[in-house]
């Protein structure tokens, strides 16, 4: 079992910033990679970005990529979001999750991952 916790989400300001946490622990020698997908209100939850643990990889979304960075902390077991100049329209529930099965499935879906964190929340004032 792996569990997830995310922190660090708020309201923002447009053109802000802010950093999402994602600590794991219990079976974290288990995890091939991690990601943070987020869901707006009624939309389906979308991929944001993932890193691969092992060689530190990463993916991201086209509209994200140069806003968004995702970084992680093998020591700490711990995966970061840092989110620039955020828009009203990232306001979602952001949340994190963990692959510890590296099946053939793409990185940025959602059927990847086993684990998922509880989410949190961020909004994003025009």
């Amino acid at each position: 079992q792996v569990q997830l916790v995310e922190s660090g989400g708020g309201l923002v300001q447009s053109g802000g910033s802010l950093r999402l946490s994602c600590a794991a622990s219990g079976r974290t020698f288990s995890i091939f990679a991690m990601a943070w997908f987020r869901q707006a209100p009624g939309k389906e939850r979308e991929f944001v970005a993932a890193i691969t643990w092992r060689n530190g990889g990463t993916y991201y979304v086209d509209s994200m990529k140069g806003r968004f960075t995702i970084s992680g902390d093998n020591a700490k077991n711990t995966v970061y979001l840092q989110m620039n100049s955020l828009r009203p329209e990232d306001t979602a529930v952001y949340y994190c999750a963990a692959d510890t099965r590296a099946p053939g499935l793409s990185i940025r879906s959602t059927t990847r991952y086993d684990y998922w964190g509880q989410g949190t929340q961020v909004t994003v004032s025009s």
